[in-house]
């Protein structure tokens, strides 16, 4: 346990940078927003692709991670729909439900990959990257489509398949796959630079994480960011946990599966939330709350994960 703590404590120090730079008057507040959309269009495509694109996939049943991952996240978006009969009933309003969906069944890739690699090394960041580019269409496509339906807004879908198919993640995902398995030649000083985009990608993500984080919600959660809480980061590793198992998954591609189930939610929900009405608030709390539980928790799931996978 102590091992496992001590390996995921630099990961959430550089979270915790980010909250105290946030804070400082030594960076202009401009600064983050751009941060932000450079993460998401440059810095994480860039480590999607070369990731992919060098990966080995000759030790990774890459048919049967990605098959668990894709039936974790169907099974919760699932059990979190069946859920809005019962919160109605007791006065939950559909922005807040949307947002509570976001927030139970999208989880914060930056901090998996970090994990992954600092646990794992080159074989934790395929396997995690190989489970973002299995439930990157569906994750976006179901709740995307919970934001449009909760919001009563079941106007431009045309708008909206153009932008899952446009997502950069899910292009550069695309490409490095297809890269690698079609042994496609790239020029590589291209490649050696996209690499060293690659590398800082990680530690400004995480970097870009705690400075979305309102510290101030997680003093006093909602009953709701704490329903947001359980869901993800309890119910949701088990229910990967049991999924893998009963596929037949098991070893270290056993452990970052769960790690991919029990990191938090992604901060980029918060944008969706804000745009597409959501409740933004909610969901900006929530995310703060996970962020937060999630040191203890992250640790506890890979210690109990890890003892499955031995067996």
């Amino acid at each position: 346990m102590l091992v496992i703590f001590e390996s995921i404590l630099p990961i959430f120090l550089l979270v915790l940078l980010g909250v105290a730079l946030r804070r400082s008057p030594l960076i202009d507040g401009t600064f983050w927003n751009g941060l932000e959309q450079c993460g998401y269009h440059v810095l994480f495509p860039a480590l999607l692709f070369h990731t992919l694109a060098r990966a080995d996939f000759s030790g990774i049943d890459l048919h049967v991670a990605g098959m668990a991952a894709i039936g974790a996240v169907l099974l919760m978006s699932l059990f979190v729909l069946l859920l809005w009969p019962v919160l109605r009933r007791i006065g939950v309003r559909a922005p807040a439900f949307s947002s509570l969906f976001q927030a139970a069944t999208r989880w914060n890739s930056f901090i998996a990959l970090a994990i992954a690699e600092k646990l794992y090394g080159s074989t934790g960041l395929t396997v995690v990257a190989v489970v973002m580019a299995a439930i990157i269409v569906p994750q976006n496509f179901i709740n995307i489509s919970v934001l449009l339906w909760f919001s009563g807004a079941h106007r431009g879908y045309r708008q909206f398949a153009l932008r899952i198919v446009s997502n950069p993640l899910i292009v550069s995902s695309a490409f490095g796959v297809a890269v690698n398995l079609l042994e496609i030649p790239i020029y590589e000083p291209l490649m050696v630079a996209v690499g060293l985009v690659s590398q800082a990608s990680l530690s400004l993500g995480l970097i870009a994480v705690g400075a979305g984080l309102k510290v101030r919600d997680a003093l006093r959660p909602h009953p709701m960011v704490m329903l947001g809480v359980a869901i993800k980061l309890v119910i949701f590793p088990l229910v990967m946990v049991c999924f893998a198992l009963l596929i037949g998954i098991e070893g270290q591609p056993l452990v970052l599966l769960a790690l991919s189930a029990a990191v938090p939610t992604a901060m980029n929900g918060y944008i969706l939330a804000k745009k597409m009405g959501g409740d933004a608030e909610l969901y900006a709390a929530t995310a703060t709350v996970q962020t937060v539980a999630s040191f203890l928790t992250i640790p506890a799931v890979l210690l109990f994960a890890g003892q499955l996978a031995a067996g």
